[in-house]
């Protein structure tokens, strides 16, 4: 006969027990993704195209004779942190795109963004608008990195 099947409900209730306190453990013991901050957000480096204070878009003016821009973008609040770019424009192209604040706050956003943020890159170079697709695996990235875009592009031109 099955040691369990005996009549000794005392080992029953010692083995119902320790399942239920082995379950806990494991689930006490899993650790979630930290929430966004809202309330502080980090701030760019200043440069000659940091935003202007409040999140708004700021540009900055044209160097030399070549026609070289630099415009950096609105903030745009995610998920799981802030994204923003700057765009440097050249003759009315874009010559380059800088992801200058996006999700690091853990391992996870660090491995996610460290391959999403030079595909969107790429993407922008190649269609030169901020009509570009979103990378599979950071959907929120590539939303904030096409808004922050489409603001600088936004700014640039007007």
């Amino acid at each position: 006969m099955h040691a369990l099947r005996k009549n000794r409900p005392l080992r029953r209730v010692v083995l119902a027990s320790a399942a239920t306190v082995s379950g806990l453990v494991m689930l006490l013991a899993l650790k979630p993704h930290t929430p966004p901050r809202i309330a502080a957000a980090p701030a760019p480096a200043a440069s000659a195209g940091a935003s202007a204070p409040g999140g708004a878009a700021g540009s900055g003016g044209t160097t030399g004779s070549t026609g070289t821009k630099t415009v950096t973008g609105e903030s745009a609040q995610t998920r799981w942190g802030p994204v923003q770019v700057r765009i440097t424009l050249e003759g009315g192209r874009i010559t380059d795109v800088t992801a200058v604040v996006y999700p690091t706050e853990n391992s996870r956003d660090q491995e996610i963004n460290s391959y999403a943020i030079p595909e969107l890159r790429r993407e922008a170079l190649a269609a030169q608008s901020a009509d570009i697709d979103s990378v599979s695996g950071a959907t929120y990235t590539s939303d904030g990195y096409r808004r922050s875009l489409q603001s600088a592009l936004d700014s640039a031109t007007g």
